[in-house]
């Protein structure tokens, strides 16, 4: 028995109970009520991240090759925060897609609940830096909904 405790502890080993599916973090969330309305609110096709900072919706355009994410003056889309590094991550926009890449930060990045050195990224993807939640919203790759369809001649 360990003196610091009145009972048995397990101070070594896995904890019990706990397997491998106990607890599965990759789940997405419900995305936020306010994210239909602001892609609705889009006026040109393109790619971009929204997200809540100071009690208001941001939406930054990923229109360049590299858009670069962190606490930097010199960062494109810039959070005044500890828990994001200075240079965080890296959203790079290539003819095949587009990819988050983690810049080296002490915290990591996580895509949909799961941290990643890298990931693509997908119309709706949830991205994580530090406590700030963002959302990929690509409206080139995806069809509009609702499009009507051509007639057959």
């Amino acid at each position: 028995m360990d003196p610091r405790f009145d009972h048995d502890a397990q101070t070594t080993g896995t904890l019990p109970g706990i397997g491998a599916g106990a607890l599965d973090l990759s789940a997405r969330r419900e995305p936020p009520a306010w994210l239909e309305e602001t892609r609705a609110g889009l006026t040109a096709p393109g790619r971009y991240l929204a997200f809540e900072q100071d009690d208001r919706i941001v939406v930054a355009a990923v229109s360049r090759e590299w858009t670069r994410i962190g606490r930097s003056l010199a960062a494109d889309v810039r959070f005044d925060d500890a828990t994001v590094s200075r240079r965080h991550a890296l959203i790079a926009n290539e003819e095949t897609g587009v990819r988050v890449l983690d810049d080296r930060s002490l915290n990591g990045i996580s895509v949909n609940g799961r941290r990643v050195e890298w990931s693509p990224l997908v119309d709706g993807d949830e991205l994580t830096i530090g406590r700030h939640t963002l959302f990929f919203l690509d409206t080139v790759s995806t069809p509009t909904v609702g499009r009507p369809k051509a007639l057959a001649e």
